[in-house]
């Protein structure tokens, strides 16, 4: 299933995506919400599984329909950083021993669509395709003898956009230049775990002003999803609704040659991974 949410900031109503890849089903009869709740509930799943099979549930007109987060009460996003061999090469970073971790307050996600911030004094905004992992069961310790997959409830873009003076040359940790407001746009589909065959083999692109970035693949992690919720399962209890962001391939602002092409307002980044969505914003300042 290809579950959204639609409406204006705060006020979103749950939805389904047909097949058809254009109608827009309403589940607010069905359910409260897109969220962790939901997501640990395999009944109340069932149950939308069974009306859209059905035809019972009544379209949406989506027209001029805002498209929010498709997770609402966002619980933590976990963000791995240099997860992918290409980008550490490009940033002349080593190839991390263990997965780094690092994350973004909830209150950085917004919608595919809504606008993206440069923050006040920003010289270095960057750009991150990334894939998102949210998790559907509570997670703490996953044991070497169990399928890390059976926690996670499916899979959504996520654009990790980050400053890089902030993250980088500021001191301290990377948070500085992760957490600014925007910088975790997800959407536009919370798109289950049974609709992605194998989330090691999926294509993710980015472009700036119609320019294509990043092109790379999942095939490319240097810790594979399953691998990824294992290790964070065993550092802190992941939670239905929570997300981890598992890195971005090469071709970031921070690995191209002086003078690097970092964001500044009026453009506009798209980016999309194989079969979740694609997401589009415009630039402003803050």
């Amino acid at each position: 299933m290809k579950l959204l949410r639609v409406g204006t900031a705060g006020a979103e109503r749950p939805a389904l995506l047909d097949p058809d890849g254009t109608t827009l089903r309403d589940l607010s009869g069905l359910v409260a919400d897109v969220d962790g709740p939901l997501l640990a509930d395999a009944a109340a799943l069932d149950r939308i599984r069974a009306a859209a099979g059905a035809g019972e549930l009544p379209v949406l007109d989506a027209a001029g329909l805002r498209i929010g987060p498709p997770l609402a009460r966002v619980g933590k996003v976990v963000c791995i950083g240099l997860n992918y061999h290409d980008h550490a090469t490009e940033t002349g970073a080593a190839t991390p021993a263990e997965p780094v971790v690092f994350f973004k307050a909830a209150d950085t996600v917004v919608g595919p669509y809504d606008t993206v911030l440069v923050p006040r004094g920003s010289r270095k905004t960057d750009w991150e395709v990334e894939l998102a992992v949210v998790v559907g069961r509570t997670a703490r310790y996953i044991g070497d003898d169990e399928d890390p997959m059976a926690y996670v409830a499916g899979y959504a873009v996520a654009h990790d956009v980050s400053e890089r003076e902030f993250q980088i040359e500021r001191g301290g940790t990377w948070d500085k230049g992760k957490n600014c407001e925007t910088f975790n746009p997800l959407g536009p589909w919370l798109v289950t775990a049974d609709e992605v065959q194998d989330p090691q083999a999926l294509s993710l692109k980015l472009w700036v002003n119609g320019e294509l970035k990043q092109h790379g693949t999942t095939a490319d992690q240097i810790f594979p999803v399953a691998e990824v919720v294992r290790y964070v399962s065993r550092f802190m209890t992941l939670y239905p609704g929570d997300v981890i962001n598992t890195g971005t391939p090469a071709g970031v602002a921070l690995g191209q040659p002086e003078p690097k092409p970092y964001l500044r307002a009026g453009d506009v980044v798209e980016l999309e991974v194989e079969g979740l969505g694609r997401q589009r914003q415009e630039l402003e300042d803050a």
